[in-house]
């Protein structure tokens, strides 16, 4: 099949050169999923932003084809030039037989009715519990949400992270959902625990659902224990990046970086002990998978369809007392740590494989391309 990949940030992720600029975790699955479609033996292509490259770079196997940049065009009207004009040029150029994108967004209703204007179909594939609830939709503009659910409603297969995901998008839109785990990279090192010298590991993009708040709280209760935070500053959250870093940087025993880039963020899982996740609401988090995979336990309010419980892959918490009594057992007592770091490399291995991962992908696209 050609498959092309929707996603205006995925370049950070595909294109090391450009890793200084921000990614999330719906561009690293987006990218990570096309990555392996290659392997398979399929045609990938992605359109992405114009960051200054070429049009038509083949990055892994992927070829992209740039759109806007950020701030390009004039209020009001670069919604439609260049924005939706770019878009619908770059997705044309890749002429695909199959679409994807990811993430609720303005994006999935461009390539609705892009796909409509040309007889193709798209996947959609659901980055967070909150693209399956009208009611706390991230996206800020009513326009956008707009043309989300129009998109929505006429994606010929959506994807989603887990069990609540599904019942969400069936109960507020009537739409149906197939279950897809999560692709994860392998480390490239792997290092025993006296090796590990980060305590505990924060690692999210900083806006309010992310919860850093509760990281810097978490810090200020367990002053021996040192805690390192990664996020970097996101549009309309700079006073929140700005007040969570001031805060940070003015207790001693947390080490705020910032943000990191995701080829190099897996230095610090690498070294960790134990990574822990404050947020208020997520999909299927790329941080789980990628501390799960070095054997990291993790101490998580969001535990995604009682797996972290069911599965013994940490602890799921429903206080901050919680939060601390179990980050603490597991600094302490090294026999604790070691049988659930066996267990989360275990897991991994068992689910979270390519071959594993890859079925419903492939089973969609063949769908979509045949429907």
């Amino acid at each position: 099949m050609e498959i092309c990949f929707l996603g205006q940030d995925n370049l950070p992720v595909l294109a090391r050169e450009y890793n200084q600029y921000g990614a999330g975790g719906a561009q690293v699955q987006m990218t990570l999923i096309a990555k392996a479609l290659v392997e398979c033996g399929h045609k990938v292509s992605m359109v992405v932003g114009d960051y200054g490259q070429e049009d038509g770079v083949v990055w892994q196997g992927v070829k992209t084809y740039k759109t806007y940049k950020p701030n390009e065009g004039l209020p009001l009207i670069r919604f439609v030039y260049p924005r939706w004009t770019s878009t619908w040029s770059a997705l044309a150029r890749a002429d695909a037989d199959v679409y994807f994108t990811s993430c609720a967004g303005m994006q999935v209703g461009l390539l609705a009715s892009f796909c409509k204007s040309v007889n193709k179909k798209f996947i959609f594939r659901m980055a967070s519990d909150t693209d399956a609830d009208p009611r706390k939709l991230l996206i800020r503009h009513w326009r956008d949400k707009w043309l989300y659910e129009y998109g929505l409603n006429r994606a010929e297969r959506i994807l989603c992270q887990n069990e609540k995901q599904r019942q969400l998008l069936e109960y507020n839109y009537s739409l149906n959902a197939t279950l897809s785990r999560s692709i994860v990279e392998s480390p490239l090192e792997d290092f025993v625990l006296h090796e590990r010298n980060i305590e505990i590991l924060w690692v999210g993009n900083l806006r309010n659902i992310k919860r850093p708040d509760l990281a810097i709280e978490l810090g200020r209760r367990m002053p021996k224990r040192y805690l390192h935070m990664v996020g970097g500053p996101l549009a309309g959250f700079s006073e929140l990046f700005e007040s969570i870093q001031e805060v940070a940087e003015s207790l001693s025993n947390i080490t705020f970086y910032g943000r990191v880039p995701y080829h190099d963020v897996g230095d610090l899982y690498d070294r960790t002990r134990v990574f822990v996740n404050t947020s208020d609401s997520e999909g299927f988090p790329n941080t789980y998978l990628q501390s799960w995979r070095r054997g990291v336990p993790v101490v998580a309010f969001f535990d995604p369809d009682g797996l972290i419980c069911r599965e013994g892959l940490g602890y799921a918490v429903g206080s901050m007392d919680e939060m601390q009594q179990a980050i603490e057992k597991l600094l302490s007592d090294d026999a604790e740590w070691h049988q659930i770091s066996g267990r989360c490399r275990t897991y991994m291995e068992r689910h979270h494989g390519d071959e594993e991962v890859l079925g419903p992908y492939l089973e969609a696209l063949e769908h979509a391309k045949n429907a």
